[in-house]
């Protein structure tokens, strides 16, 4: 697989982070216009229920691929009782330096606009190049109780920070089943167009399966490794596709799927939905310690497994790419003890991430200090804390 950007250069200075230091908004959610203006210290942002706080974490989750924190349509983020379509844009530091992201709904068009210093971008795909980012918020709490597409989904996200072609495989993919569909529904059997979708889902799904394997055993390992009180977490990444590569060459299991693909026709169309592909894959985690798989442990547990694995991706992006990627944290101290806190601040600041966290009580994250750059939240505004 071709490596991300952020693969690509030798990287001598560890002390560089991917960090937002300039961030702007216009209608976007409950905020008309909002900015922010600092540094490449984590954030905490702070203030009441409803204040806008993970309002702001999911603008910046738009600076990634893909469809943001919340998976909102487009047009639902438009702020609330306006007519104009919504808009961020930031300045993003990494290694190389400083480069302009802007993206808002196009409101000539149902898509994404992305703009890359100034210049008009292919599609949302580009900014897997420049910027990776992972989050955790309370919704995420049932990840492991609810259906596989979030978990893969989950797992995608951790994948693009090492390779930013993986965000266009997921789009090529399913742009295909999707028209696929569209043609089995409709009856219009025309074999070469079909079987021109079901070359592009078989190569873009044994590829897109591939990484997330190769993910998922290089996080398992990770945090295998990792010592401290968050749980050690067993991963893989499960499915049918998976198990054909485990028995031989992704050329064979690319080969097998293109003609499950056309065997599939008749049945797929009946059912109206694609019954074998990377879709159907999994993310399977295990409580080591206690040797249970995730879903089966408490909620507490499966928090903690989830931070586990977002720290040791933290780590091995640092290490492998020489820079971390952002972390959007929505409401994770209120539910960790002091150890716990106190671990995670620790090591957020000893791999240089840009996390950006919030809360309803500053306190909790009384142990950052000076550390990190302090912002209060209230009614759809943001200033920085006395």
């Amino acid at each position: 697989m071709r490596a991300s950007a952020f693969t690509k250069f030798d990287v001598t200075d560890t002390s560089a982070r991917l960090s937002v230091t300039r961030l702007r908004l216009s209608h976007f959610r409950c905020y008309d216009e909002a900015a922010f203006d600092g540094d490449e210290r984590p954030v905490v942002l702070t203030g009441p229920n409803g204040a806008g706080k993970t309002n702001m974490l999911e603008a910046i989750s738009y600076l990634g691929p893909g469809r943001g924190l919340r998976r909102a349509r487009l047009a639902d983020v438009d702020q609330r009782g306006g007519d104009a379509a919504w808009a961020v844009s930031a300045t993003v530091s990494g290694l190389v330096g400083s480069v302009e992201l802007g993206t808002g709904r196009d409101p000539l068009s149902t898509r994404r606009a992305v703009r890359v210093n100034g210049a008009a971008a292919s599609g949302q795909s580009a900014l897997a190049d420049h910027v990776s980012i992972v989050w955790l918020t309370p919704q995420m709490d049932r990840l492991f109780l609810e259906g596989a597409a979030a978990r893969w989904r989950f797992l995608d996200r951790l994948v693009f920070g090492f390779d930013s072609t993986h965000a266009g495989r997921i789009s090529a993919y399913e742009h295909a089943m999707r028209e696929r569909a569209r043609l089995l529904k409709i009856g219009r059997r025309d074999d070469s167009w079909l079987s021109a979708l079901e070359e592009t889902m078989a190569g873009c799904g044994i590829a897109i399966a591939a990484a997330r394997r190769d993910m998922a055993g290089r996080l398992a390992r990770a945090c295998a490794e990792a010592s401290g009180p968050f749980p050690a977490a067993g991963i893989a990444a499960t499915g049918q596709i998976e198990g054909w590569l485990e028995e031989g060459p992704a050329l064979a299991a690319e080969d097998r799927l293109r003609q499950c693909l056309v065997e599939r026709r008749a049945e797929d169309a009946a059912t109206g939905r694609t019954g074998i592909g990377s879709h159907r894959s999994d993310f399977a985690v295990r409580h080591l310690e206690k040797d249970m798989p995730a879903d089966q442990c408490s909620t507490g547990e499966q928090k903690a497994l989830l931070i586990a694995v977002v720290l040791a991706n933290a780590r091995l992006q640092a290490a492998e790419c020489g820079i971390a990627p952002l972390l959007l944290l929505d409401e994770i101290a209120a539910h960790l003890d002091v150890n716990k806190r106190q671990v995670l601040f620790e090591t957020l600041l000893g791999l240089g991430v840009q996390a950006w966290l919030t809360g309803t009580d500053p306190f909790l994250f009384d142990d950052l200090g000076s550390e990190a750059q302090f912002f209060i939240v209230a009614d759809a505004t943001l200033r920085p804390a006395a």
